[in-house]
């Protein structure tokens, strides 16, 4: 039974197959696998050795393990990851890695898929994975720009893995969920598909905890595919893309009335229930990728096209009232890249890598903001609206080349050390040389020690920074709080990482990692306002710094694992998008290391998963000590610069949201397996809350899903 999260210290393709030969050793005593098959199979190989995750803290699901969990590839990624260690929930689908809001780069079989601007979308569908591993930690030189996590996804193939299945899968809170995936070959092409229609009456967590929220409807449509085609025994050409297109309505709470006090054409009161405020979300990608492997030399280049954009309409009436301000916003962004990277063993000692990266994109930001217009006391002059257009658009460039040796001192020491290359131009602009230093040292034959250092640059998100005039809405009910919009920077980052690792048995592994970050211009981002839409800001400094726990334990047809971790992450002095924050939060921040709002100082997840006779019962928990949210001072106390309460300075109740699952496959004579499966989600209905509208960036209130009884069917074709 496949462990559903394993830490691994990679050595060279630990996390692939270990070398060539396996290919062949795959071949059956009656030659069932064409000699193409063992073609692809070592291309395969030749592929993961490009990359080393040497030093770094690797933890990885494949598809078997993924279908072990409760919900299976009917999960949505997001929640796939969760159970990683150090991996906290947060509202609108966003999860945080070892105290990063987000700085995720997202691979599929070694390729970079430029960042886009969904905030809640989820656009790579699980069913599409044959194994995924999260990389955390002090990176090797290949991993830069987005360094929080790498989520790197091998795709499932027609050539090794013939046959599909249809999915139907739904249940609580009116969710229904076809899907489909298949894979097949002719010759030397072979390809693999998927999609999915996803229908629920929860597509954003519930603002009020209610376990069917008022207008909380979403449709969501995914697609993927895959063909390569084998050109000869050491050349590879391959093309694959996707497309998630998703619509969103935004949740109400009940029985609320605007308490600002304003008028519009007549009106002041407004039943909170009948708001509506939807958003769609659109992400296409396309990829064309060449693959040569000959002899000790391997080389993948591609180009990637990435289409992006999000759209938010308001309640014109509703939110003028509620808000003061009623914005239809519209986000586009165009990206292009071309990577080509490449390994030679020189030796038995060394194996060189390096590889080069380029991407333009350009973004669209347009907004049309209905206001009412005051005078310099914030009264209202009129009760008839204004709109105010502004928008942006921008060109960012990013070239980063690396060069990077695995040396070999003895069998039981490996060192991988580089020097990366970043450079990039948008509405700031910076560049770096980073060094890195990563070591493995097998101690003894069950235990291993990884230690790492890396210097870190990462551009601020180009696709989500808008810009606002803040002129333009000086004098009207959406007035910016203060009166500075500098520009995020770059951040400039030291990490350190150190962890053991022990087998016990060949069945239990125990591994402990500890890590450390000092960051110049960290950045943050939230939600200011009611469109969906993450606006990034930055802290002049910020110190991250945790340690996590792990086990693993596989006997048979039993399998469990358990994750535990503790992080600190802290910041101070907002440096940029200064206007979405008041004087007195800007001031406090300035003079006192601020909790991340993101930070949840405490994390732990588990699961176990048993097997026996086609029924498997399947189970697994989330653990959070709660985000941060303000602290409120007593009744007339307020901090030196006047403010009534200490951001971030608090942090929401803990939580523990636990899964069952139970699925029987049965044999059905020679039409195939059908799979059923009902899953309990939050088992026991635990009222929780991710957010309650308070700390720095956060918008709205949010609850964790109530309990969910679904079901599913699944044939085999």
């Amino acid at each position: 039974m496949p462990r559903l999260v394993l830490p691994t210290v990679a050595l060279l393709v630990t996390s692939a197959l270990s070398s060539a030969s396996a290919a062949t050793d795959l071949i059956d005593p009656d030659n069932t696998l064409t000699e193409i098959q063992v073609v692809a199979q070592r291309l395969n190989e030749a592929r993961a050795g490009i990359q080393t995750q040497t030093g770094a803290s690797t933890y990885t699901i494949d598809s078997a393990a993924l279908a072990a969990t409760p919900g299976g590839d009917n999960t949505l990624l997001n929640q796939v990851i969760m159970q990683a260690p150090d991996v906290a929930q947060d509202s609108f689908g966003q999860f945080h890695v070892r105290g990063e809001h987000n700085g995720l780069q997202y691979r599929i079989n070694g390729l970079i898929l430029p960042e886009g601007i969904a905030a809640f979308g989820q656009s790579l569908d699980p069913r599409l994975i044959q194994s995924m591993s999260l990389i955390t930690g002090a990176l090797p030189a290949e991993y830069g720009l987005r360094t929080a996590g790498i989520i790197d996804i091998s795709t499932k193939s027609g050539l090794l893995e013939q046959g599909g299945g249809v999915s139907l899968y739904g249940g609580s809170h009116s969710t229904i969920q076809p899907s489909f995936n298949y894979g097949g070959g002719a010759g030397k092409v072979s390809y693999f598909v998927s999609g999915d229609l996803l229908r629920s009456g929860l597509g954003i967590e519930s603002p009020d905890g209610s376990a069917n929220p008022i207008h909380d409807h979403t449709a969501q449509n995914h697609f993927f595919g895959y063909v390569e085609n084998i050109l000869d025994d050491k050349n590879r050409l391959a093309f694959m893309g996707g497309s998630s297109v998703g619509t969103f309505q935004i949740p109400n709470v009940d029985g609320a009335q605007p308490t600002l006090g304003l008028v519009v054409n007549g009106h002041s009161s407004y039943s909170s229930q009948n708001l509506n405020e939807t958003q769609r979300e659109v992400t296409h990608f396309g990829v064309a990728s060449w693959q040569h492997a000959s002899g000790s030399l391997n080389i993948q280049t591609s180009l990637v096209a990435r289409y992006s954009s999000l759209t938010f309409a308001p309640d014109p009436l509703g939110d003028l009232l509620f808000t003061g301000i009623a914005q239809h916003a519209f986000k586009e962004n165009v990206a292009y890249a071309a990577q080509s990277d490449g390994s030679v063993q020189l030796n038995d000692s060394h194996t060189i890598r390096g590889g080069i990266f380029i991407q333009t994109d350009h973004s669209i930001s347009a907004t049309a903001s209905q206001v009412l217009i005051t005078n310099n006391t914030g009264t209202q002059l009129t009760d008839v609206p204004i709109t105010l257009n502004d928008s942006a658009s921008k060109t960012e460039y990013i070239y980063s080349a690396y060069l990077q040796d695995e040396w070999k001192i003895s069998k039981a020491l490996t060192i991988n050390y580089g020097l990366r290359l970043d450079r990039f131009t948008a509405f700031a602009s910076g560049g770096q040389a980073s060094p890195r230093l990563n070591a493995v040292w097998t101690l003894a034959d069950d235990t291993t020690l990884h230690a790492g250092y890396a210097r870190y640059l990462s551009p601020p998100p180009f696709e989500l920074i808008g810009g606002k005039q803040l002129t333009l809405f000086q004098n009207t009910t959406s007035a910016p709080l203060s009166g500075q919009d500098d520009l995020p920077q770059a951040e400039r980052a030291n990490y350190y990482d150190v962890g053991i690792q022990q087998k016990l048995l060949g069945k239990l592994t125990l591994g402990i990692d500890t890590y450390a970050k000092q960051s110049i211009n960290l950045t943050d981002e939230g939600q200011f306002g009611a469109p969906i839409i993450l606006t990034p800001f930055s802290y002049r400094y910020a110190k991250q710094y945790g340690i996590e726990f792990t086990a693993n334990y596989t006997a048979h047809n039993f399998s469990a694992y358990l994750n535990l971790a503790a992080q600190s992450a802290k910041g101070k002095q907002i440096n940029s998008s200064q206007f979405n924050f008041t004087e007195t939060q800007l001031a406090w921040i300035a003079n006192n290391y601020t909790h991340l709002d993101h930070e949840q100082q405490h994390t732990a997840s588990g699961g176990l998963s048993y097997l026996w006779q086609g029924t498997r019962l399947s189970f697994d928990f989330v653990y959070g000590s709660g985000l941060r949210r303000d602290l409120p001072l007593a009744v007339g106390q307020s901090t030196p610069y006047g403010g009534n309460d200490i951001p971030n300075g608090g942090n929401l109740p803990g939580y523990l949201q636990s899964n069952l699952g139970l699925s029987h496959v049965f044999h059905v004579n020679d039409s195939g397996a059908l799979t059923a499966r009902i899953d309990v989600i939050n088992l026991l209905d635990a009222l929780y809350q991710i957010r309650d509208g308070t700390g720095i960036g956060v918008g709205a209130p949010q609850f964790g899903a109530r309990r969910g009884i679904f079901v599913g069917l699944s044939m085999a074709l």
